[in-house]
């Protein structure tokens, strides 16, 4: 969106620019929904450009409060309403709020949880879209950089199992660089129940694993792909690839044994997006 002149209203200054998009703010409206403990009660605490930005963009995310540098606040590409909750703060102030070494470039904003995302709501059985299906794949910087991924390829969604995947935080919302407000997560209880109902969906499930004799590219159906992926090291669990309906590899070089688990899925995507 184009980026207004002149300065933006926020904490009672007025001055939204004429021409510039607001940032939809809807701050004191509040939702139920799960919280990530990783801030005040219930809620989520974000920082960083572009995660910060595309929450404020989001017409879905509640947004509590935001703490910021006036140069945090002017990188925006949007204005902020004029009545927007901001405390203004030195760059040494918002370290504190964020997790050690964090890079907050001058914003951080303290918000809802995302609402719950079902299955059955996002199961559409497009041939050209990839769901991507995450086995305990728990370190948040994977997850993140896997939904921005998923976004770049304009993924259906991604699945994960509840208590085997991080909570919504700041550092999975920075390394997702605004996708968490994009991709549709779904959290399921079961995720061998999820892979049923994605077949039944009419969705072909293949599951990567190196040890697979058939390549991705072998393997690929002319119909819609659900990539299932497990964790670095450990793999997807067995009951995981006995609901897949083929296991196939990247055909990587012998001398190196694996890839990061957010660069398979990166490949493994655009696999999909160009077949």
């Amino acid at each position: 969106m184009a980026k207004g002149g002149g300065s933006r209203g926020a904490g009672g200054e007025a001055g939204s620019s004429a021409g510039g998009r607001a940032l939809r703010g809807r701050a004191g409206r509040m939702k139920n929904g799960r919280g990530s403990g990783r801030a005040s009660s219930g809620a989520v605490r974000l920082w960083g450009r572009h995660a910060v930005e595309a929450a404020l963009l989001n017409p879905d995310r509640v947004h509590r409060k935001l703490w910021a540098t006036r140069e945090g606040v002017e990188s925006l590409n949007g204005d902020l309403p004029p009545d927007f909750p901001v405390e203004w703060a030195q760059a040494a102030d918002l370290a504190r709020l964020v997790a050690r070494d964090a890079p907050h470039q001058g914003l951080v904003l303290e918000c809802e949880p995302l609402e719950d995302v079902f299955l059955s709501d996002v199961l559409e059985g497009e041939a050209q879209r990839a769901i991507l299906v995450l086995d305990q794949v728990t370190d948040p910087h994977n997850v993140g950089a896997l939904m921005r991924t998923a976004a770049a390829f304009d993924a259906v969604a991604v699945v994960t199992q509840d208590r085997h995947a991080p909570p919504e935080s700041g550092t999975l919302a920075k390394s997702a660089s605004g996708a968490l407000e994009i991709v549709p997560w779904v959290r399921v209880v079961n995720l061998a129940r999820a892979l049923e109902e994605i077949a039944e969906a009419g969705y072909w499930r293949i599951g990567l694993a190196g040890e697979a004799e058939t390549t991705l590219a072998e393997a690929l159906p002319a119909g819609p792909v659900a990539l299932v992926l497990g964790a670095e090291g450990e793999g997807m669990r067995h009951n995981i690839t006995q609901h897949c309906d083929a296991l196939a590899r990247l055909p990587i070089h012998e001398s190196m044994e694996s890839l990061n688990v957010s660069n398979a899925g990166a490949i493994a995507l655009y696999a999909v997006a160009t077949r």
